[in-house]
């Protein structure tokens, strides 16, 4: 049972936004109004997307699909790594490769050569080369673990993506919209909403708030992989009291930002 309260909710600072003047007018059905010039998120919605994006997570996972978690901002860093560990699923928080998912083969490759190149060097092969040819192989073994590491062991695209800032994730968002898959977003109110599939309206920049939904996106991972394993089809609640509505789900909206026509196996630029 994932289970998450309003009062954690207020004391990780989730209800706070951005400043009045670099919001996204899409987010205003999420806001509850403004005080000293910062947007005040609804936390009643804040409850409601997370309950339902906990809930397609689980069930996602129950069906043998995985979740891959992408935070790339210096504050999710740690967190998205951590959390995506625990719950057995991927992560992206260095760098989004253009072409993560819609050329999924050619990351593939890349992948295949970073397992095998990490093989060789565990196997004492690098002790072989010279250390120039060391030094070199063992740099670029570096440098793809920080971008590939946390995919190395994905076989094929994931079934859903969880973002934190999807503003800054923006190719990721488009990546998965042109391959039809779900998206889950923390959105702060400067976030543009449409191509998000679960909308979980919150702070995506204090880490408290960042820790406390990717740890619920985390658990009902977990609870996914147990339900396929005893098929016990326990539930999730985020409550604190009758003062919690539920819905049973937020549509993507019709406005979907069009995606590039053929993406580029290239980094992305750092959208802070």
């Amino acid at each position: 049972m994932v289970n998450v309260t309003l009062r954690q909710l207020l004391e990780a600072g989730v209800h706070f936004g951005h400043q009045t003047r670099r919001w996204n007018p899409k987010m205003k059905r999420y806001i509850y109004g403004q005080k000293n010039g910062i947007h005040i998120i609804d936390l009643q919605a804040t409850a409601r997307g997370l309950l339902d994006a906990c809930r397609f997570v689980s069930a996602t996972v129950a069906q043998g699909r995985a979740v891959l978690f992408v935070g790339t901002k210096r504050a999710a860093r740690e967190i998205v790594e951590q959390e995506a560990q625990r719950s057995n699923m991927f992560f992206i928080n260095n760098r989004w490769l253009g072409g993560t998912l819609t050329n999924f083969q050619t990351v593939k490759r890349s992948i295949e050569r970073l397992n095998t190149l990490e093989k060789a060097r565990a196997d004492g092969r690098f002790d072989l080369l010279t250390k120039k040819e060391a030094l070199e192989l063992s740099r670029e073994v570096e440098k793809m673990e920080s971008v590939l590491g946390g995919i190395k062991a994905m076989r094929n695209v994931p079934g859903a993506i969880f973002i934190i800032d999807p503003k800054k994730e923006y190719i990721a968002v488009r990546e998965a919209n042109r391959l039809n898959i779900p998206v889950v977003a923390l959105c702060d109110t400067n976030c543009d909403p449409d191509g998000i599939d679960f909308v979980i309206p919150g702070n995506d920049d204090a880490i408290k708030s960042i820790r406390l939904f990717t740890a619920a996106i985390a658990d009902a991972a977990i609870q996914g992989a147990q339900m396929s394993r005893n098929d016990n089809g326990a539930g999730m609640v985020v409550n604190d009291g009758p003062s919690v509505e539920v819905v049973q789900r937020i549509h993507r909206p019709d406005s979907a930002p069009e995606a590039s026509a053929s993406p580029e196996y290239t980094d992305s630029a750092d959208n802070a």
